[in-house]
């Protein structure tokens, strides 16, 4: 596809990254860039992102994009990925900013997803011209524009010493709000989380806590959590809502027998209401 050469200032989509240190003169773009100013969250974290970890990208990816909020990454392996499907499984728009010329794709792993990105009229990214290959380096100063276009940054799992701090400490330079996932105290890809949250950033469980410091004005227009088609879908609703996720533990607490249970689960991840993380193990979506 077609590489175009951008200036920030003249995309009201992009006009942000202006208040930012260094802001680049020039970005290269592939796809479709909105034409108006939405509000836009960039989620990042680490490369090797426990369950827990993909499942609260996941779920936080997903219902931002619900609400018709833009979702920004850095298409690299891990929550990176994770967001960008989110958002695309949500019918959503998401950008991602490479830290490389946009004429090859890294990681090469991720080509299909940023094919599947341009085919739901997302877009790449990047201040690096056609033909710069990607480096170490190149990632690190990326990570200020991942924050510089976003209201917001969510970091899902990051580890004390991870790239992904650069990212939050730019949102703070930057004046961006800044959200973090608590984490179980002994894991440590959470230290990192956990550490920022008690330096100030804001806690997050759900797209709302979110939500109601950027864009307050989407939660008074719409809902997001669905109603079960059946009662049974309700009660397996309420019951996802509650924390419960093994499927044994559904089935009795809702008091129904395994065919049923079995049906409705299989009913309502067709319909997309429900997500299968594995093992007899569910999640809304």
């Amino acid at each position: 596809m077609k590489i175009n050469t951008i200036s920030p200032q003249d995309n009201n989509c992009l006009q942000i990254i202006s208040t930012i240190a260094k802001p680049p003169k020039k970005l290269y773009s592939i796809g479709q860039l909105p034409a108006d100013r939405r509000p836009t969250v960039a989620i990042v974290g680490s490369r090797k992102p426990t369950a827990y970890g993909k499942e609260v990208t996941y779920k936080l990816a997903y219902d931002l994009a619900k609400y018709g909020l833009v979702i920004v990454s850095g298409l690299a392996i891990g929550v990176d990925s994770i967001a960008h499907q989110a958002c695309l499984d949500a019918g959503g728009y998401t950008i991602a900013v490479l830290g490389n010329g946009l004429d090859s794709i890294y990681p090469a792993s991720n080509r299909d997803l940023a094919r599947k990105i341009l085919a739901n009229r997302g877009a790449l990214i990047s201040e690096y011209e056609p033909g710069i290959l990607a480096r170490g380096y190149q990632f690190l100063e990326r990570n200020r524009i991942v924050s510089g276009i976003a209201d917001a940054v969510i970091v899902t799992e990051a580890a004390v010493r991870s790239g992904t701090l650069s990212t939050a400490n730019h949102a703070i330079e930057q004046g961006r709000e800044l959200f973090v996932v608590p984490g179980n105290i002994t894991s440590p890809l959470s230290a990192g989380c956990n550490k920022l949250i008690k330096q100030g950033a804001h806690p997050v469980t759900c797209a709302e806590d979110v939500i109601e410091i950027i864009a307050p004005d989407l939660l008074r227009a719409q809902t997001l959590l669905p109603l079960g088609l059946t009662p049974l879908e309700t009660k397996i609703i309420s019951l996802l809502q509650s924390g419960v996720r093994d499927g044994d533990a559904l089935q009795e607490q809702a008091a129904v027998d395994f065919t049923e249970i079995s049906n409705t689960l299989t009913i309502m991840e067709i319909a997309g209401t429900i997500r299968a993380l594995g093992c007899n193990q569910w999640t809304l979506r």
